[in-house]
């Protein structure tokens, strides 16, 4: 198979698709792998890299143009749209459930979209999960930076000093996104509250952090003593494919203390707190409530040698998968595959995403 990875040109996105070592891995098949010229830049790995693993070096439209799979990291901007052919495979995260301009592209130009977030195998998502680690550990860090008074935060210090309290951290959700979070949070000393809805996770919290970590089951009136209270909410919600459901009301943070700092790691898929919006790693945050809000929908893009390595070691056994066997009988081959199939001949085959954008969804017949 003639398989590209281009540049990604979402604002502050410096990761890349695929490795050097990845691209030997494919080669190494017998695949042809034609890389952008200065795709792998930003996250440290030089176009000469590229070449030595065996892939060719070219423009971006020459990439589209040959190609048979595009492999990204995130959805395609509209400034691509023009450079895909129909019938393309694409490889990348989409977070269709919020995208609706997106979806209809992917639908128009029958592209087979299969998305990161929603492979699934044996009831894991593993090609999320690198991602999530990440992001789950940034928020934390990030959090403690907006709390400093220098950036407008409250001035807090998440771990405390002897003889002064530590700042209050609750994280809603309990996967692997509020996971990481809370490793990061305990460890820097923070007073740490995990909000969820999996009782049996919440008893593994329990003894795994021996009582350090206080557990709560989710619910309204749960939710909003937690974030009435807080210095710092991560937001750390999941439903897969779907849109996050609005967990946390502007009432919520309204009863805030000025100066508190909320990090929605949902905002790919709409966001869990109702005064998120998305935003930037150029202009990541602002303030709504009295409280500073950080929505950037590409948190570990602030992070590309480690995401792009943590990424590739994930989606390389399946994008051999899809070069070894083609479309669509990687899906026959593949169940995880064929869950992460969101778009395929002009048909959405996601029924997450279709519920959330309230368009028909077509049960892929492989």
């Amino acid at each position: 198979m003639l398989i590209g990875c281009v540049r990604e040109i979402k604002g502050g996105e410096n990761r890349v698709g695929l490795t050097p070592a990845g691209a030997a891995a494919l080669a190494g098949k017998g695949h042809e792998v034609l890389v952008e010229k200065g795709a792998g830049a930003k996250s440290g790995f030089p176009d000469q890299e590229y070449e030595r693993a065996g892939a060719r070096i070219l423009p971006a439209a020459e990439v589209f143009a040959s190609a048979d799979l595009i492999v990204k990291v995130k959805e395609p901007q509209p400034a691509e749209f023009p450079l895909f052919r129909e019938g393309q495979v694409l490889f990348t995260y989409l977070h269709l459930a919020p995208e609706r301009s997106l979806t209809q592209f992917l639908l128009e130009r029958k592209i087979a979209g299969i998305a990161y977030e929603t492979v699934e195998d044996q009831g894991e998502l593993p090609l999320l999960t690198p991602m999530s680690e990440v992001a789950g550990r940034m928020a934390v860090q990030v959090g403690a930076h907006y709390l400093e008074r220098t950036q407008g935060g409250a001035g807090k210090l998440l771990g405390g000093v002897p003889g002064v309290p530590p700042a209050k951290v609750v994280i809603i959700g309990t996967g692997v996104v509020g996971m990481n979070a809370c490793t990061v949070a305990f460890g820097m000393g923070a007073e740490v509250s995990m909000v969820g809805r999996n009782l049996a996770q919440l008893r593994r919290i329990d003894d795994l952090y021996q009582g350090g970590v206080r557990t709560l089951a989710a619910s309204p009136a749960t939710i909003e003593r937690a974030v009435r209270e807080a210095d710092l909410v991560v937001g750390a919600v999941l439903l897969t494919g779907a849109a996050a459901p609005r967990l946390v009301s502007r009432q919520m943070v309204r009863q805030m203390r000025p100066g508190s700092v909320v990090v929605d790691v949902a905002i790919d898929q709409g966001g869990c707190i109702e005064t998120i919006r998305p935003t930037t790693h150029q202009d990541p945050v602002y303030v709504e409530e009295g409280v500073i809000h950080y929505g950037v929908t590409n948190m570990p893009g602030a992070v590309p040698h480690t995401s792009t390595l943590a990424l590739t070691n994930a989606t390389l056994p399946y994008l051999l998968e899809i070069a070894r066997w083609g479309v669509p009988d990687v899906f026959r081959k593949s169940s995880a595959l064929l869950k992460g199939l969101n778009t395929y001949q002009g048909e959405l085959t996601n029924q997450g995403v279709a519920e959330a954008l309230g368009l028909p969804c077509q049960e892929p017949g492989f």
